[in-house]
């Protein structure tokens, strides 16, 4: 525009009397319409932007941390803790015992040897008390997920770690726990397991709000 600003005042200072009104409409419609164009790009750009930022939500801490502790209750139960120890070997029962047969985690968190999760547990609870769904596992070696000893502030940033969570969004982690086989399974235990108090969509709706809220954790 700084060119065309020169351009136009040198062609104004040499025109002819009878045509510089002429010239200078045309310029000055040239102009006009360039200033309409601008103002309708950036009002096109600013709206989208607004209503992003309107349909992103406003982060509520208190209400995020409120959500966690809620939800933190059903991780911490055995169903869940069982098979997110601190150590290498799952846990069993409500009770939390050593898993028989010194079962350990291994590198894909199926087992080692001849002592594979599947080996026993099949894809599902068994009569004789033995749980199974497909797929039966701990999480790998080098991405433990580990719910046992961990305080609420703990477990909720290791959840919010994407180098601890497989590299998971909230979103993804909220899809894991309304579609997992083992997640479910926790309300589904089979024989003589607790439960957890809070119900699976009680549970995924404290998840959810979470994550709307922002994802801050209790300290």
């Amino acid at each position: 525009m700084f060119g065309t600003g020169k351009k136009y005042f040198a062609t104004r200072a040499s025109a002819k009397p009878g045509r510089s009104g002429t010239r200078i409409c045309g310029r000055n419609n040239v102009l006009v319409s360039v200033v309409l164009a601008s103002c309708f790009f950036l009002a096109l750009t600013f709206v989208p932007f607004c209503m992003n930022r309107a349909s992103a939500g406003n982060p509520d801490s208190a209400g995020a941390i409120k959500a966690f502790r809620e939800a933190a209750k059903v991780l911490f139960h055995p169903r869940c803790v069982n098979c997110h120890p601190s150590g290498d070997a799952p846990m069993i029962k409500d009770n939390q015992e050593p898993h028989k047969f010194n079962v350990k985690r291994g590198p894909e968190g199926k087992g080692i040897g001849a002592m594979k999760c599947t080996r026993c547990h099949g894809d599902a609870n068994q009569v004789a008390g033995i749980p199974g769904v497909p797929n039966w596992h701990m999480p790998p070696e080098n991405m433990p997920m580990v719910f046992q000893d961990r305080t609420p502030g703990e477990l909720c940033r290791q959840l919010k770690d994407p180098k601890q969570n497989g590299g998971r969004s909230g979103e993804e982690i909220i899809n894991h726990i309304d579609k997992d086989p083992l997640v479910l399974w926790a309300w589904n235990p089979g024989k003589e397991r607790k439960i957890p108090k809070m119900t699976h969509g009680e549970f995924s709706v404290k998840m959810r709000e979470w994550v709307e809220k922002g994802a801050d954790c209790p300290e």
